[in-house]
């Protein structure tokens, strides 16, 4: 365990180290525990502020990081652009500098391509305390643990030969980004399981990514590929991800992007595809989910889906981040 991660930023798993992430993971437990037994531990970030900067709406992220403020016996204050003088052009020194000197910490989501993660970093350099990543365009790290630890409570600790899928899947309303199947797998190849990533042509992620990802796979002795079949991305899955993402890498005009997705429509994970899984996998996904399009209501809704213990698992992850950054030594 690392107790000295006061004031760190964790604005990608890539900049924490393997021992990190690992203390994060168990201090998430400890804290998930106490709230299960209903015991208080609201002197952890007592009178504490974080601010929340979210340039994009959000179901999940804002209530998991404002109630686990809320439980730490912090507060969160909730921020738009539109809200602040971003909107009017402030820039990111001033912002942070001005939040940094008022409060404990910063979180962002930014999920603009060629800007959300820079931004963030931007805001890292002049802040003097921790920012958090709330989602950007390049990764979503408190996503990707909160994956992680509800692997880990499927599967125990030890992942070596655990095969993990994640796959593109048909959805038709907007362009999502590509950062959770980018921190999945620059994540889950540094924990022991053979990664699958599966996605038919046009729908590549970030070469520095794929890159991340196969230097840790070689690193840590696991398995990394890149395929365009879902079927055999299923077959002899431990767990399965099947989820949607935007052609960033080649368009985001929307009518193109429509035209790409539109020729995918049979990427789905339902219930023939599952049955290709081991009989022991897990149906993973971040939500909000694209019910019969993503996922079939019968994979969504069935016994091998976990969709609700990976949400909660949100709030015990971020406070676990909090507590190690903003609070000191647990």
């Amino acid at each position: 365990m690392n107790t000295q991660l006061f004031g760190k930023d964790f604005i990608t798993t890539e900049d924490w180290s393997r021992t990190d992430l690992e203390t994060a993971l168990e201090v998430a437990a400890d804290l998930k525990r106490r709230f299960a037994m209903g015991e208080l531990h609201d002197h952890i970030l007592r009178a504490k502020t974080l601010y929340m900067l979210f340039f994009e709406e959000s179901t999940r992220t804002r209530n998991s990081f404002e109630t686990g403020m809320t439980q730490l016996g912090g507060h969160a204050i909730w921020l738009t652009p539109a809200a602040t003088q971003i909107g009017h052009g402030e820039n990111a020194k001033d912002t942070g500098m001005v939040l940094g000197s008022y409060g404990h910490g910063i979180a962002v989501r930014d999920c603009r391509t060629g800007i959300g993660q820079k931004y963030q970093y931007e805001i890292a350099k002049y802040a003097n305390v921790p920012v958090f990543s709330m989602q950007d365009d390049v990764d979503h790290p408190c996503q990707a643990m909160a994956d992680l630890m509800t692997i880990r409570e499927r599967f125990g600790n030890d992942l070596r030969g655990r095969k993990f899928t994640i796959a593109w899947t048909y959805a038709p309303k907007y362009v999502r980004p590509l950062s959770v199947p980018q921190s999945l797998i620059m994540l889950m190849t540094r924990f022991g399981m053979d990664v699958t990533l599966a996605h038919p042509k046009g729908f590549e992620l970030m070469p520095h990514t794929l890159e991340a990802a196969r230097a840790h796979a070689e690193e840590n002795g696991t398995k990394f590929e890149v395929i365009d079949d879902m079927d055999a991305a299923f077959e002899n899955a431990d767990i399965c991800y099947p989820k949607s993402w935007g052609p960033i890498m080649v368009t985001e005009e929307p009518d193109e992007v429509q035209k790409m997705v539109d020729e995918h429509k049979d990427w789905i994970a339902n219930e023939r595809r599952m049955a290709l899984a081991k009989k022991t996998a897990i149906y993973m996904h971040c939500m909000p989910i694209d019910r019969g399009y993503e996922a079939t209501d019968a994979v969504i809704d069935g016994p091998q889906s976990v969709i609700y213990q990976e949400a909660e698992n949100r709030l015990h992850i971020q406070k676990a981040l909090m507590a190690l950054t903003m609070g000191g030594r647990i």
